[in-house]
């Protein structure tokens, strides 16, 4: 089986959903798929939406040769209209999405929600099927489309940074190490991820209660990483913060065994890798009740889950685990118990590819 992947940039790309990509790829590749990596150029949102009919695009996708469309949901604006042309060009040939999370569900300024909500329906009504990174993304695609699409909901593997063996004893002793409790975050410095409520939680507690350790990459945008700095020194957090960028996996390890709790209160997560890589460490984990991070933490067992954009309820939670070792010892060891559970990323893929092999082989 050809199958054409459309995605934008590179698939190295250092994301969770890129990430997912590739796992993907190689597991299809395994099974002995050829698959063709259809890339366009990361562009403003009226850009992509032009891409539709760009004659060159245009030509790519009408003179390919593929037994399967694979598109990562991300590439909707490029695709949303063209697909149609797809489905007349290559009749017979599916067109099945890879979803992560759903545009409409981020925020943006209120005069290009109608835009978003339009097309990301339209794109979406283009589709045969889809893998769905959650339960939360397949109930979000259902509703926004409006009617069911046939899929599969393969969850992303916990291990793409390999867990160490704690014990119970290793973790109470980390719950219990004296000092300001120590809170790391991971993920590229965008809006969507929060860093700025957790700064905002930060203030708001006594100096010396927490300490806050941040790994992402400040590239993807750059002017809120500027914000962020600035914002750590109007509320003179100075001594309390610290920006490490992107690290190795061997220093990110490091970080997630030296840290005592995972926070990244985002806006959204359409699943979260990061928390379950925290899991892993035995961290007791600080998400949102947006988006599908309750799949993954239960309230008051592994962690806590918070609105979005609320800084107050970030920092009852910092509090009470720097006022309750105890209890952030008993979450320390649920976090363990819980990760066990989570699948891996080649138990996942192998699904994955199962479904998406016998769906496509039932179309005849």
């Amino acid at each position: 089986m050809h199958i054409g992947l459309v995605i934008y940039g590179s698939l190295e790309t250092l994301s969770g959903g890129y990430l997912y990509d590739r796992q993907l790829v190689r597991a299809l590749r395994a099974r002995g798929a050829r698959v063709t990596v259809f890339s366009l150029p990361w562009r403003t949102y009226p850009a992509h939406l032009s891409d539709n009919w760009r004659p060159a695009w245009r030509r790519t996708l009408r003179t390919a040769r593929v037994d399967l469309w694979l598109q990562d949901e991300l590439n909707h604006p490029s695709l949303f209209w063209v697909n149609r042309a797809l489905a007349r060009w290559h009749p017979g040939v599916p067109r099945v999405a890879i979803v992560h999370h759903l545009r409409v569900q981020e925020r943006h300024p209120w005069w290009w929600r109608p835009v978003y909500r339009a097309v990301e329906r339209a794109y979406l009504r283009t589709l045969d099927a889809a893998l769905f990174n959650s339960r939360t993304t397949r109930a979000a695609v259902q509703a926004l489309r409006g009617r069911a699409l046939p899929g599969l909901v393969a969850y992303p593997g916990k291990d793409g940074l390999p867990a160490p063996d704690l014990s119970p004893a290793e973790l109470w002793a980390r719950a219990h190490r004296g000092g300001p409790l120590w809170v790391l975050a991971v993920g590229n410095l965008t809006p969507r991820k929060g860093i700025h409520t957790l700064l905002d939680a930060l203030a708001r507690l006594p100096r010396g209660v927490a300490r806050l350790e941040v790994v992402g990459s400040p590239e993807v945008d750059p002017a809120y990483s500027q914000h962020l700095q600035r914002q750590v020194q109007r509320l003179n957090l100075t001594r309390w913060v610290r920006f490490h960028g992107r690290v190795t996996g061997a220093e990110l390890a490091a970080l997630f065994r030296t840290a005592q709790v995972f926070a990244l209160p985002s806006q959204y997560e359409g699943y979260g890798i990061v928390y379950a890589e925290a899991l892993g460490f035995g961290l007791p984990v600080l998400a949102s009740t947006a988006g599908a991070a309750h799949e993954i933490i239960t309230p008051g067992r592994e962690g806590v889950l918070v609105p979005p954009e609320d800084p107050e309820a970030v920092a009852a939670a910092l509090r009470t685990w720097a006022q309750a070792r105890d209890l952030l010892a008993r979450q320390a060891v649920a976090a363990r118990q819980r990760y066990a559970a989570l699948p891996t990323w080649e138990e996942s893929m192998a699904r994955a590819t199962a479904w998406l092999c016998a769906w496509v082989a039932s179309r005849g």
